[in-house]
């Protein structure tokens, strides 16, 4: 199966069991009905980024679904914890993009999206030949990229929290949720 669309979605919960407050976590990211199958990180040549709106009508109760997953869960109070999904699409139908994961403790959102959407340009970058300084600032090497008229869109989607004050496990999932193209 290769699909032809992708969303990013993101969620958090929380719960005194930690396998209940995952599960919130879907739930709040709208795919808690699908039996999730977690995969490595290529996006297939010609798979398009669709809103998740659109994606969330594109999938049915119980459909075994292919994600790229990142998840972090604390039960230690005022704990920041975050999960994020980074996205780099090359310029061409035929070239595959990549899909990274991270999972941290202690980065505001914007960090923690800055560090996922920097690991898929890089994996990307490296495979196509982009040269480029990796001691060099995110947002300089971001430009170099997208100059380069290789890559031609990054992003990422990231869920960050704080560990419930009661002591509640809390939990954040960041994923990028493939689709098949039958179901337009």
């Amino acid at each position: 199966m290769i699909p032809k669309y992708f969303f990013l979605t993101k969620g958090v919960g929380k719960h005194k069991e930690q396998l209940q407050s995952f599960e919130l976590a879907l739930r709040n990211a709208g795919i808690q009905q699908c039996n999730l199958v977690n995969v490595s990180s290529i996006v297939p040549p010609g798979c398009k980024l669709i809103p998740k709106e659109k994606g969330l009508k594109m999938i049915s109760p119980g459909e075994i679904t292919f994600v790229v997953l990142a998840r972090n869960s604390t039960n230690e109070p005022h704990r920041l914890i975050a999960a994020s999904i980074g996205v780099a699409i090359p310029s061409g139908k035929n070239n595959y993009g990549y899909l990274s994961e991270h999972h941290s403790f202690g980065q505001t959102d914007e960090a923690a999206g800055d560090y996922a959407e920097d690991l898929a340009a890089t994996m990307l970058a490296t495979t196509m030949g982009i040269p480029f300084d990796p001691e060099t600032a995110w947002d300089e090497r971001k430009q170099l990229f997208k100059t380069s008229g290789l890559i031609i869109k990054t992003t990422n989607i990231t869920q960050s929290a704080t560990g419930d004050k009661n002591g509640l496990w809390t939990t954040v999932v960041a994923a990028a949720v493939f689709v098949p193209g039958k179901k337009e």
